[in-house]
This record gives C-alpha cells, sequence and structure tokens, in this order.
C-alpha cells in the first residue's frame, strides 16, 4: 500500500511541495524504464518489464503513455538488479533529498526541460542560482551536451505529471485519461518532408527560455557560453564534416537560436557574430533543413530571426567607418549576419504562397562551332549564358520569382543602412571576377534595394559596352575596316518603325553582340548628337507608334490603362521582337520607357507563366468572373449554364470559339471540375492564346540580357521599375538636388520664381515639363531625387523661349523680367516642344 499512499499524497499535497512531486516524477520514470529497458533480471515473469520473455518491445511515446496508466493503478513495479539501481540514481531521485544544499549537477552531461524545472526548484530552495548559471554555461559550450539537449525523442515527466494531476484533479477514478495527455507530453509530429525531422522539442525548449531568459545573470551566462562553443563549432564543421557523419549536429543550431535575446547588445558584440559565422559554415543541405523547419514555424518566428539578423548587420555598419579601401564587403559580422538572413528570406517565400509550376520556357540561342570575337583575341567572358543560381535556391527548388506573395514583404529584408556604405564599384567585381574569393552582396540580392542594384546593373552595362567597344576597334585594325564602337541607327521620324526594324534585324542576325554597344540615334536630317536625348525620344516614338491601337498589335483597356497583346493581330512576329529588343535596349542603355504593361508580363520575362492571379490587374472583369464562379454556393451546372467552350473577339470584333478541352462544348462546368476550368481559362488568356507573340517579344528582350544578371538580382517588380521608371513625381525632391550654372543660384529670384511656378503646375502640365527637360515623363529608380538636373542661365530678358539639353537633364532660362513672362514663356515651351534644333 505503501505505493499508493505515494500516488495520492501527490495529488493532495499543495503545489509548494517540490519533494513529493519530484517522488512522483521518479515512479514515472521508473515505470518507463521498466517498459523500455527492463530490471535487467531475465527470468522475470512481470508482464510490463521489458525483461519479460513475453514482452513486446514499446516506442517511447507508447512506453511513456503507458507509464502513466500504471502510475495511476499501482501497477506492479519490479526491483531493478544493482546495476539498475545505479541507473535509477539520477536527476530526479537527487532532488527528492531537498536537504543536500551542496549539490552542483556535475553528473548532468545535457539538458531536458525536467531538468532544468528540477535545478531551478533547487535554486530557489537555496535563494541561489549559482549552480543553475554553472550548468547553463557547461551545457551551452559543450556541441555534444548541445546535440542531447531537448530532444524530441526523451520524454519530459514535468509534462506527464503534470498531465495526471489535472487528470486525478478533474476525475479522481478515471483510468483512461493518462493516454490521451501523454500526446501532449509525448510528441511525436507526424511530418511528411523528412528534412524537417529534427529531434528538438521546440515546445519544450521554448518554455525553458522563457523561465531562464527572466533570470539575472542567465544572459552573461549563455553570451560566454556562444563565445566558447563557436571557435569548435567553426572547426568541426570546416575540417571534420561533422555533419556528413551526424546530422542531428544541426541540433545545437535550432537550440541557440530559439533564444529570444539574441537581438540585444550584450549578444550583438562577439556572440551571436561569432555563431552566425559558424552557421556559415554548414553545409547547403543542413542550411536547407533549417529552412524548411523555420517556414514550418510560422510568420513569428520567422520574423524574429530576421530581425535578429537585421538588427546583427545594422549594429555593426553604424559602429564602424567604412570607405574605398576599408570595404563593408571585409567585415566577417555583416557578411555573416548577411548570409544568415538570406535564410530567413527563402523560410519567408516557402511559407508564403509559392507556384514552383508554370515555368516559362527560356528561349534558347542554337550553339554555334565559331568561336567568337571574344575567343578568337583570346579574352574570358565575364559572363556565361544562363542566370547565375544560388546554390541554397537549387537545394530548396525555389526561386525568389516562384513567390507569389511572401510571409514577410520583401522590402522587410532591406538593409538601408547597409545599402548607404556598400561600394557597387568594388562590389561588382567581387560578384563578376572574384566570386571564390570575395564575397559579394550582389549574391544576396534580397538586402539592396532597387537603386544600389541599379547602380550594379550600370556597371555591368558599362563595362560589357566598353569591352565591345575595345574588341570592335581591334578587330578593325587587323581587317583594315573603320572601326564602329557604336550601335548606330539612322532612322527617318516618319518611317521609325520599318527604319528601326530592318537595321535591328540585320544586327541580330548578323551580329548580335553588336546590340551590347552602346546606342548612338541620328534623325536624318536633324541636328543632334546623341549623349543619351537623342535615344531617350527615338523610344518614346517607336513605342508611341507600336501601341498605338489601330494598329493592333496591343490591345488597349480603358479602365486599367494598360496594354496586352492582341491575340488575333495581323503583325509578323518581327514587330513584337522589336518591342522586346526597344524594352532590352532601354535597360541596357538606362533609359525610361512610357510603357504600361500589367505585371503577368514582366513575370513572363522572369521565366513564369501568367495564372488565375495574374488575371487581378490584366483582366480585372474576368479575374470578378472567375472568382464569383468559385465561391457560387449554389448548383454551377444549372445556373451557370458554362461548358469548356469560351468565346473572345478577335481584331474585328467577331467572336472566336476556342475548347479549353477537346468537345469541349459537350462538358459542362460543375461544382467538381470548376477550379480546373478556371485554371484552364486563365492560361489561356495569359499564355496559349498569345504564345506567338510574347515569344518574339520575349526573344528580342533576352538577345540584349541574355548575359546580363538582370535576371538574377531583380524581381518581376523591379523590372518594372527599371524601364518605366518610377510614376511618383516629387518635385520637392527635384528642387532640392537641382545645380544652378551661369549666374544663377536658388537665391536667385528667376529661380524662386520658377519653382513656385513648377509647384502650382498640374500633374499633366510637371509630366510635359519633365518630358520637355530629360526626354522622358517618369521618374529615374529611387525618384526625382536622384535625376541630377542644372538649371543654366542663357541670356538677359527676351521673347525666346526656354530650351534643353535632354542629354544632360539641363534647362537653359534667359532671366526673365517677370514670373508671368515666365510662366507663359515656360508653358509654351512645353506644350509645343518637339524635335530638335528648336528655338
Amino acid at each position: 500500500m505503501e505505493k499508493r499512499t505515494v500516488y495520492w499524497v501527490c495529488r493532495s499535497v499543495p503545489e509548494s511541495s517540490r519533494m513529493n512531486r519530484a517522488t512522483a516524477k521518479h515512479l514515472i520514470e521508473r515505470y518507463f524504464r521498466q517498459l523500455t529497458e527492463g530490471c535487467g533480471n531475465g527470468d522475470c515473469t512481470n508482464e510490463i518489464c521489458a525483461s519479460c520473455p513475453d514482452f513486446r518491445s514499446l516506442d517511447s511515446n507508447t512506453a511513456a503513455a503507458k507509464a502513466l496508466d500504471l502510475f495511476k493503478v499501482n501497477a506492479k513495479l519490479c526491483n531493478p538488479n544493482p546495476s539498475k539501481k545505479e541507473q535509477d540514481s539520477d536527476l530526479v531521485n537527487k532532488m527528492t533529498d531537498v536537504g543536500n544544499a551542496k549539490e552542483n549537477f556535475s553528473d548532468v552531461n545535457h539538458l531536458t526541460e525536467t531538468t532544468v524545472c528540477t535545478i531551478l526548484s533547487f535554486c530557489e530552495e537555496e535563494g541561489d542560482y549559482s549552480t543553475l548559471i554553472h550548468v547553463l554555461g557547461r551545457i551551452f559550450s559543450n556541441a555534444e551536451a548541445l546535440i542531447k539537449s531537448f530532444r524530441s525523442d526523451e520524454p519530459d515527466m514535468s509534462k506527464a505529471l503534470d498531465s495526471v494531476e489535472a487528470t486525478a484533479k478533474d476525475n479522481p477514478e478515471k483510468k483512461t485519461a493518462g493516454a490521451s495527455s501523454s500526446a501532449a507530453a509525448f510528441p511525436d509530429e507526424d511530418v511528411s518532408d523528412p528534412s524537417l525531422k529534427v529531434l528538438v522539442d521546440i515546445s519544450a525548449l521554448r518554455r525553458v527560455y522563457d523561465k531562464l531568459l527572466s533570470l539575472d545573470r542567465v544572459d552573461a551566462a549563455l553570451v560566454n557560453a556562444l563565445i566558447y562553443l563557436t571557435p569548435n563549432l567553426e572547426l568541426d564543421l570546416e575540417y571534420l564534416d561533422v555533419y556528413g557523419t551526424n546530422p542531428e549536429y544541426l541540433n545545437i543550431f535550432v537550440v541557440v537560436l530559439e533564444n529570444t535575446n539574441l537581438h540585444s547588445p550584450e549578444y550583438l558584440e562577439v556572440a551571436l557574430p561569432q555563431f552566425c559565422k559558424a552557421m556559415c559554415k554548414l553545409p547547403v543541405a543542413a542550411l536547407a533543413r533549417l529552412v524548411k523547419l523555420w517556414a514550418s514555424y510560422g510568420l513569428t518566428h520567422i520574423r524574429r530571426m530576421m530581425e535578429t539578423f537585421q538588427q546583427l548587420i545594422t549594429f555593426t555598419v553604424v559602429s564602424n567607418d567604412y570607405d574605398g579601401e576599408n570595404l563593408v564587403n571585409d567585415d566577417e559580422s555583416v557578411v555573416a549576419g548577411t548570409q544568415c538572413l538570406k535564410l530567413a528570406y527563402y523560410a519567408s517565400i516557402l511559407a508564403g504562397d509559392v507556384d514552383v509550376e508554370h515555368n516559362e520556357e527560356d528561349i534558347e540561342d542554337p550553339e554555334s562551332d565559331e568561336l567568337t570575337l571574344h575567343e578568337l583575341l583570346g579574352e574570358e567572358r565575364l559572363y556565361k549564358k544562363g542566370p547565375r543560381v544560388d546554390p541554397l535556391q537549387k537545394e530548396l527548388g525555389v526561386r525568389s520569382v516562384d513567390c507569389i506573395k511572401p510571409l514577410i514583404p520583401h522590402e522587410e529584408f532591406v538593409n538601408e543602412s547597409l545599402n548607404d556604405v556598400v561600394e557597387m564599384d568594388k562590389d561588382f567585381t567581387f560578384f563578376k571576377v572574384n566570386a571564390e574569393t570575395k564575397f559579394s552582396f550582389q549574391s544576396c540580392p534580397f538586402i539592396l534595394n532597387v537603386i544600389t542594384k541599379n547602380q550594379g546593373l550600370y556597371y555591368d552595362n558599362r563595362i560589357r559596352m566598353y569591352s565591345e567597344r575595345r574588341l570592335t576597334a581591334l578587330y578593325s585594325m587587323v581587317q583594315g575596316q573603320q572601326p564602329n564602337p557604336y550601335l548606330k541607327l539612322k532612322v527617318r521620324r516618319d518611317h521609325i518603325i520599318d527604319d528601326a526594324l530592318v537595321r535591328l534585324e540585320m544586327i541580330s542576325m548578323e551580329n548580335p553582340s553588336d546590340l551590347k554597344k552602346q546606342l548612338f540615334v541620328e534623325f536624318e536630317g536633324e541636328q543632334g548628337v546623341d549623349e543619351g536625348g537623342v535615344s531617350k525620344e527615338f523610344f518614346q516614338l517607336v513605342l508611341e507608334e507600336i501601341f498605338n491601337p489601330d494598329i493592333g498589335m496591343f490591345s488597349y483597356d480603358d479602365d486599367t490603362k494598360l496594354f496586352w497583346f492582341n491575340s488575333s493581330s495581323l503583325e509578323n512576329e518581327a514587330q513584337y521582337t522589336l518591342v522586346g529588343l526597344v524594352l532590352g535596349l532601354a535597360i541596357y542603355n538606362n533609359c525610361i520607357l512610357d510603357v504600361h504593361f500589367p505585371m503577368v508580363v514582366y513575370r513572363k520575362l522572369m521565366g513564369k507563366k501568367g495564372i488565375y492571379l495574374d488575371l487581378s490587374d490584366s483582366h480585372p472583369a474576368l479575374f470578378q468572373s472567375l472568382k464569383e464562379l468559385q465561391e457560387y454556393g449554389g448548383d454551377v451546372e444549372k445556373d451557370m449554364m458554362l461548358t469548356f467552350q469560351i468565346s473572345h473577339m478577335d481584331l474585328f470584333g467577331s467572336p472566336i470559339l476556342y475548347d479549353l478541352k477537346e468537345d469541349g462544348e459537350e462538358i459542362p462546368v460543375t461544382q467538381e471540375n470548376r477550379q480546373e476550368f478556371v485554371e484552364m481559362y486563365s492560361d489561356y488568356i495569359l499564355n496559349k492564346s498569345v504564345e506567338r507573340q510574347f515569344r518574339a517579344f520575349k526573344k528580342g528582350f533576352q538577345i540584349v540580357t541574355n548575359e546580363s544578371p538582370l535576371k538574377y538580382l531583380f524581381r518581376p517588380e523591379e523590372v518594372e521599375l527599371l524601364i518605366c521608371g518610377s510614376r511618383k513625381l516629387d518635385f520637392e525632391a527635384l528642387e532640392k538636388t537641382t545645380e544652378y550654372d551661369g549666374g544663377y543660384s536658388k537665391d536667385s529670384q528667376i529661380i524662386k520664381d520658377f519653382w513656385e511656378t513648377i509647384h502650382s503646375f498640374g500633374e499633366e502640365q510637371k509630366r510635359l515639363f519633365l518630358q520637355f527637360t530629360t526626354g522622358t515623363d517618369r521618374a529615374p529608380v529611387g525618384g526625382l531625387g536622384k535625376l541630377k538636373m542644372i538649371i543654366a542661365k542663357n541670356g538677359s530678358d527676351t521673347d525666346r523661349l526656354p530650351t534643353s539639353h535632354t542629354c544632360f537633364n539641363a534647362l537653359l532660362l534667359p532671366e526673365y523680367c517677370s514670373k508671368e513672362k515666365l510662366k507663359e514663356r515656360l508653358l509654351k515651351a512645353i506644350t509645343y516642344a518637339k524635335g530638335f534644333g528648336m528655338l
């Protein structure tokens, strides 16, 4: 009866009576060990003992549930042999001896929730937490100890006892609650992805951290332990391949990263940077496991990881001075923080809405056996065809372009402090030439804003232009011909499409590398040396004609103000190839175009097919209709009377029928197949119906950008910004950055009158002024504050109109005698200006 007495005492004594509680824990542990290890007696006849010959072995979780049931009914408990008695003299048994105040728990070689709670109880009674601090320091500074700590395959007796006590309190006679309680006490996650199977009890670990981090001196102990631990982790991972021989080595990183105080100053100075450097030594397969694990934990965890690494990067950047000699690329703490931030970035993508299917096929150029000019001259190309692939991205099988909606917005991963100090000219060199030995932040493009990435793309384009120019000069010297260092286009204003099409088509067939040269446009019969301004007007005029609805290449939506490919266009593919070439050349020559495409066009250019969600901005009326179909609660077949045959209008307004399936007219849309109908309808509108047109368009775009890092660095929405510029016009920012020449200054009266006049203009007039001065009515990447405009004095009061040099964003402004005259002359200039040579 002694055992039964212990059980009821455990249920009835106050919570503060820790000695009886510990005794109950000990009994539960003994039942568990009896079920899993046995008593050691080979002739044991106890059917609930693993040493009994007739006993059927149990896994850990089943044994834990059974131990609870046995404890509640006072089942027979074998007397272990001497060796077993020694094993049972464990931590919990020691805690029953409350009078042992000098216990230092030196035999604890790993931590569980039970162990920590027991040590905490001991320290609370003693009023001294030195023992806890000592144990934490010893375990968290030892890799082997951390691997074994907080394992999910080791039962947690404190939770088991809690479930027993709760059951007993609610219903003392109930015997069946133990099994269901044990499911929570000893979780065995049903993880379909084996890469997520990490043997760490996350719930228990988080409860432990909640208890520990509220205590004084704990953070200091953990900081010191990490500082001691991380050099050993680096050595193990770099030279011993410990993860390859023991994948559970990842447990160390899982345990440490659950510490919610890692972003605190005491960690940021030394411990966290060192730990991040060690984590970067993990093989790609291990990093991918971490990413998938974090993705399964959800938003709160991923955001905490993101903020922790962002804090480390920002703290380090603002604490140091960087320049051309002392590069931020050489700061190991910033580099390690960035590489760890990449894990949180991919976790955010994986945990969000992802579409890894529906990929556009890349248009590959046929292989040629002929040596290129670069190879003939013995020059290794800076670029190889095909975009760079991130090893982690490849391991995970997901790209940023696959992300429909991340869990955390992409913008939150940008670190502005870092963007302010990175030297993009040096970073570009590391990215292209020294990738094996030097870190480039372009290898982690998510941390860079579009302005910084555009600088990298600018260096990329310019270096390629100079390379083509130099090679052309060398080749011309050998051939004895006149060198042609530019991509020259001579066009007639009234035949601009024909002239541009013929010239660009010839170049793309005969020598596509000429498209990598700097563009130089000349309008026949007009003055104007192309320093950028003539090219801007060329692009504008080409697009105005191509997007003219009367031509029929593109259809225009009056509601969305967007263009879409006309599936029944009579124009040949060469015209669409020209449009693609124009977009590629605009990016390559850093020109902004006035084009209005839905986002799906840029997603398709970056390698994704259009899907149902893309209809929301390209075909909003159709999107709404399909959405209502999906959400309809009635009888779809009878009420809607839809089939898998659809119709749309051709160029002349005549209906065209199309079967989404064979014999589609005979297949009704029902409750069961309506999702398939929606997907097939979307695929037809966005992909199949315009396949010929878009393929030619993409081909032209890729002819120019196929060797560019564009696809690697930029997301689709950023590509749109590169091509179209920003639609937000902040003239206050433009005023702050404008420079003055010829005797004008910001304090000149005419300059004050000028800006008052500009700020009084409406939106359309402001766009006309921007078009007149810069050649485009869009702001560059980064806004008007990034536009370096010059206002120069052009004589005293006169009736002449203001003029401009769009190549240099320069406005030549006479010193008019009054504000009214200034406004009248300026409005006339911006309203009627067109072409070059106008005075």
